[in-house]
C-alpha cells in the first residue's frame, strides 16, 4: 500500500495536502507499544482534518494528496533533519515503539513513508502545470495544556501572505473567531509548505481547523461548506497565481530581482547546452528525467501566456531547440529501439 492517498482533480490551480490525516499504521508496526485508545486521540492524526479536505477537494474538482499512515510513524510535516520527525514522547505519552527508533530505523521510515508522500506532491504540482496553489489542511484541540483555545480557525503562513492575509479577512467577515499564526507559527522551516511552497515561489497557505468543529464525518462535511466561499473570497482577491519567493537561496542574501535574473542566465546556459548537445535523445531524457525540449518548450509557451503573450506550440520549442522542430527531428531524431521504449513505458512518464 502507498504511503500516500490520491484524489484525483482537473480543473483550476488548487491541490489540497493534508500531512496527518490518517491513525493508521502499516502492519508490521503493530500500534508501536500503544493502547488501541491512543489511535482515537490528536496524538495519532489530525481529528476530521482529511474529511474536510476530501470535501473541498471534490467542491473545487481540484487534486489532493492525503497521508496514508499516523503521524506517530513519521512526521510528513516535518523535515527530514528535524527531531520530532519520529516522536518519542507526545503529550506526556511515551510511545514505545519509537523509543529505540535509532539512525537506521528513521532512515527507514523517510525512505518508504515520508519520501514517496513529498514525492506524490512534486508529481502533483508538475502535473498541473502554471502556477498551482498549496492549501495544507490541518485541526487543533480544543484545550491545551488545560487552556481553551478561543480559534475556530488558524490561518498560518511563513512570509508569503498573498493568500493567507485576504484568508484572515474573508474569515473574519464570515463570522470566525479566526487566529493569525495560531494556535502555531506557521514560520516552520523545511516543513510540507516551506518545501513545496515557499522554496518553489507557489502561492499557499495552512489552514488549521479546531477539531471539536469537525469530529464527526457529517461535522466535517459540514464546515468544508462553509469553508469553501471563504476560500473562494480570498482566493478571489489574491488574483491570479504568480511565481514569488520570499526567501532567499540557503547561503545567500539575495533579493528577488537578483535571484529572478540569475535564475534566467541558467535557463539559457541549458538552452545553449542542449543545443549542442544534439546527441542527446529526447526519450533519454523523458526516460532519466522525466522531461525532455519540448517539455521546455511548453513551459515556455505557459509562462509566456502568463504575461498575455500568446506563442504558438513550435514556436516556443523553436526557442529550445534552435531551429524549427521538426527541422531537428529530420537532422538528429533517431529511431527509437525497443529497448528504449520499453524503458520509457516502465518510466511512466508522460511526454508533453
Amino acid at each position: 500500500m502507498t504511503a500516500f492517498e490520491r484524489i484525483l482533480g482537473s480543473r483550476g490551480p488548487l491541490l489540497f495536502v493534508c500531512d496527518h490525516a490518517s491513525n493508521a499504521l502499516p502492519d508490521s508496526y503493530g500500534t508501536l507499544g500503544l493502547e488501541k485508545a491512543a489511535f482515537a486521540t490528536h496524538i495519532a492524526y489530525d481529528i476530521g482534518a482529511a474529511e474536510v479536505t476530501r470535501a473541498l477537494a471534490h467542491a473545487y474538482g481540484a487534486p489532493a494528496i492525503l497521508a496514508r499512515w499516523s503521524r506517530l510513524l513519521i512526521d510528513l510535516n516535518r523535515g527530514a533533519d528535524d527531531p520530532t520527525l519520529v516522536m518519542k514522547l507526545s503529550d506526556g505519552s511515551t510511545i514505545p515503539g519509537n523509543r529505540n527508533a535509532g539512525k537506521a530505523e528513521i532512515a527507514k521510515r523517510l525512505k518508504e513513508f515520508h519520501a514517496p508522500y513529498h514525492a506524490a506532491i512534486e508529481s502533483e504540482i508538475a502535473a498541473m502545470g502554471g502556477v498551482p496553489v498549496l492549501i495544507s489542511m490541518h485541526s487543533f484541540t480544543p484545550v491545551w495544556k488545560g487552556v481553551r483555545r478561543p480559534w475556530e480557525v488558524g490561518v498560518l503562513r511563513d512570509r508569503d501572505g498573498r493568500l493567507a492575509l485576504p484568508l484572515l479577512d474573508a474569515f473574519a467577515r464570515a463570522g470566525f473567531n479566526v487566529g493569525d499564526n495560531e494556535p502555531y507559527s506557521g514560520e516552520l522551516e523545511n516543513d510540507c509548505l516551506y518545501a513545496h511552497g515557499t522554496m518553489n515561489g507557489l502561492p499557499h497557505v495552512l489552514i488549521e481547523m479546531r477539531q471539536d468543529l469537525i469530529a464527526t464525518p457529517e461535522t466535517a462535511r459540514s464546515f468544508a461548506k462553509r469553508l469553501k466561499p471563504v476560500l473562494d473570497e480570498a482566493l478571489a482577491k489574491m488574483g491570479k497565481p504568480e511565481l514569488k519567493f520570499t526567501r532567499p537561496l540557503k547561503g545567500n542574501a539575495m533579493d528577488e530581482k537578483t535571484r529572478t535574473e540569475l535564475e534566467a542566465s541558467v535557463f539559457r546556459r541549458l538552452v545553449a547546452h542542449l543545443r549542442k548537445r544534439t546527441d542527446v535523445q529526447n526519450i533519454d531524457m523523458m526516460i532519466t528525467a522525466g522531461f525532455c525540449r519540448n517539455c521546455l518548450g511548453d513551459w515556455y509557451r505557459e509562462a509566456a501566456a502568463e504575461k498575455g503573450i500568446a506563442l504558438e506550440n513550435d514556436q516556443a520549442r523553436e526557442i529550445v531547440y534552435g531551429m524549427a522542430p521538426s527541422e531537428w527531428k529530420k537532422k538528429y531524431q533517431t529511431d527509437v529501439t525497443p529497448e528504449k521504449q520499453a524503458a520509457f513505458d516502465h518510466a511512466q512518464k508522460t511526454h508533453s
